[in-house]
């Protein structure tokens, strides 16, 4: 295979203080998806599963690709148009590595921002050789002319270009080989639907159960050499936010906090020590998502209040808080959105030992 790119209920956490909303939290660059070069390089491509049978977690998918690459390479065909929504950090783009290892082609990645111009994407499709896949990134930022370029090139495999200016200008159809585009977004309602519908295979990945997480921690530690109870995978995986890309991060901060301390395992204690540290608490908040909830609760009640106050009161961004804090706050039931605004539920009073 050849790859091308291009262009839980613990609270030991401390919540945060009041006083000091614009203070950047060490955990909000350990949980974002940014790393330096030298981790990204080591971690994120060397411990990448490299098939279906090595992949841990999400099942149903796993069954239906399966079935995609057995009928393809029966009639010795390309797979067809896939693709893959959800939230950040869950594997998509390991996905597509995986696929292009089992039929046996290349797979080059790009995407949606860096094809702002109509030969970027002509560049791309015209070196395709047969079989091969292009995975796009967060393919709903693609530009309407690029998108349009797409329409035939997926459904007919030809490329249409317009040569020429006004009076003089025709369409040069050039033929393309069968190839297998891969869309990969967080957004699929912002998609549009002639886009959308050319895909043969739409398929959504979930969030991560503990225990899957806990596979993943283990086969990742193996991979980096370092030494890890069952337990210790277990409390970093709880930690996770179902996110196998955090649960690999909060593995090498961990990983730092025992080679500091000259210790030879990382432990379930050892692991709650570190992760303490870093003010990732038993849910996997960090020190923004406490301040949200805590400042909503000091300051308005616990709610409703709307995203604007929020973000005015805890110096946030509203649609960072929006698009980056709230889902995860909404999808473990701490915050609840009503047509009055946001509300703190009970679970995350009892979480923050508040009444």
């Amino acid at each position: 295979m050849a790859i091308k790119r291009s262009g839980n209920s613990d609270n030991s956490a401390s919540s945060p203080k009041k006083t000091s909303p614009s203070i950047p939290s060490e955990t909000d660059h350990l949980l974002s998806p940014i790393s330096t070069p030298q981790e990204q390089g080591k971690s994120e491509d060397s411990i990448r599963p490299h098939s279906l049978a090595d992949y841990i977690g999400q099942q149903d998918l796993k069954d239906v690709l399966s079935i995609a690459i057995g009928a393809a390479k029966t009639r010795q065909d390309s797979l067809d148009h896939l693709l893959l929504y959800g939230p950040p950090g869950l594997g998509k783009t390991t996905i597509s590595l995986i696929l292009s290892t089992e039929m046996g082609v290349n797979c080059k990645i790009t995407a949606a921002p860096a094809l702002e111009r109509p030969r970027d994407i002509t560049g791309l499709l015209v070196n395709l050789k047969p079989g091969d896949i292009l995975f796009i990134d967060e393919i709903h930022r693609l530009n309407r002319l690029t998108e349009e370029l797409l329409y035939p090139a997926m459904e007919d495999y030809r490329l249409d270009i317009t040569i020429g200016k006004g009076q003089s200008a025709r369409i040069r159809s050039i033929p393309l080989p069968k190839f297998t585009l891969i869309g990969a977004t967080t957004k699929v309602g912002s998609l549009t639907s002639p886009l959308r519908d050319r895909f043969g295979l739409i398929q959504r990945l979930r969030f991560y159960e503990p225990q899957e997480l806990a596979l993943i921690i283990l086969r990742t530690a193996k991979i980096i050499n370092t030494s890890i109870t069952e337990e210790g995978a277990t409390e970093i995986a709880c930690r996770s936010r179902g996110t196998p890309r955090i649960a690999n991060r909060l593995l090498r901060r961990v990983r730092d906090y025992m080679q500091v301390k000259k210790l030879d395992i990382i432990t379930e204690e050892l692991a709650k020590d570190a992760l303490n540290i870093y003010q990732v608490d038993t849910q996997g908040l960090d020190w923004t998502d406490r301040l949200i909830l805590q400042t909503m609760i000091d300051q308005f009640k616990g709610g409703p209040v709307g995203l604007e106050a929020i973000g005015a009161a805890t110096g946030e961004d509203a649609k960072t808080i929006e698009e980056v804090y709230e889902p995860y706050l909404l999808q473990i039931g701490f915050l609840h959105r009503t047509p009055r605004g946001r509300v703190v539920s009970a679970p995350a009073y009892q979480h923050l030992q508040l009444t």
